[in-house]
């Protein structure tokens, strides 16, 4: 299982307790309202269920999760901080609403719906995102037209340096940003797969390496398309004077997981350009 398929393999309770299991959302039928108010309001719960997060969330073509996210915790906020506020703010991390983005919606409506609701909100938002840093500490602002998402804690293991997550979209192909620091790169890894299989990297800003097993680094740059075979050991990074941001998507197969090997050497990496 790479990071892709790692992150969308949360704990329900963990992410949505009222039964709205954010990334995985997109991916399974939904079933809270069912589950909640089945006998009550059946038909509330149908609604609930096959209309508001079967079709109307769903609808990606239209407007992103992230988006839809951002709305929706601003209705929230204005409509009087329904319960349901903290965990529509913990879906939004997961869409990839960054915690310096949260803070401002909230500083902003202020001014509009009530200065109590944003002291009431941003504990909230504490709980959610806990010690995170927000984006600005250290990151860019401007680095591309995509966000740069949360620290990739999950797979720092795997990783020289800092890089970071954030889901684009989970309908159809999921599919994440990854922003290295300058001098981050991943260990050596292998998507394995019985068939099918493999990864696709869009370059979409700075400057970075990929390198396969027995060939020679490849330099990447904004615009850059990688397709990576399944079984193939290989590592992807950033330079060591760039910020690196590229797109990664999981292609489906058979048998599908990641092997994590050794680090690259700083004596091999510290000599490319």
């Amino acid at each position: 299982m790479g990071y892709i398929g790692m992150a969308i393999d949360r704990k329900e309770a963990e992410l949505f307790p009222t039964g709205f299991n954010g990334e995985a959302a997109m991916m399974k039928k939904q079933t809270a309202g069912r589950d909640r108010l089945g006998e009550f309001a059946p038909k509330f719960a149908q609604l609930n269920d096959d209309v508001l997060f079967g079709e109307v969330w769903s609808r990606e073509d239209k407007l992103s999760a992230r988006d839809r996210s951002m709305i929706t915790i601003a209705a929230l906020f204005s409509a009087g901080l329904y319960p349901q506020l903290k965990s529509h703010l913990a879906l939004g991390r997961e869409h990839g609403v960054t915690r310096t983005e949260a803070v401002e919606i909230v500083t902003q409506l202020a001014f509009y719906c009530g200065w109590p609701k944003a002291w009431s909100t941003f504990p909230l938002i504490q709980e959610v995102y806990g010690d995170e840093r927000p984006e600005a500490d250290g990151v860019p602002s401007d680095l591309s037209v995509f966000p740069v998402g949360r620290p990739n804690t999950a797979f720092a293991q795997y990783f020289i340096g800092r890089s970071f997550l954030a889901p684009l979209t989970l309908e159809q192909i999921p599919t994440f940003n990854v922003t290295f620091e300058p001098g981050c790169r991943n260990n050596w890894h292998i998507h394995h797969a019985s068939s099918g299989g493999g990864q696709l990297l869009i370059c979409v800003s700075g400057r970075g390496w990929y390198q396969e097993r027995g060939k020679e680094p490849r330099e990447l740059h904004p615009g850059d398309v990688v397709n990576i075979p399944a079984n193939v050991k290989h590592w992807h990074g950033a330079a060591k004077d760039s910020w690196f941001q590229h797109i990664a998507q999981e292609i489906a197969g058979a048998e599908t997981h990641t092997e994590w090997c050794e680090a690259v050497e700083d004596e091999d990496y510290l000599i490319l350009p």
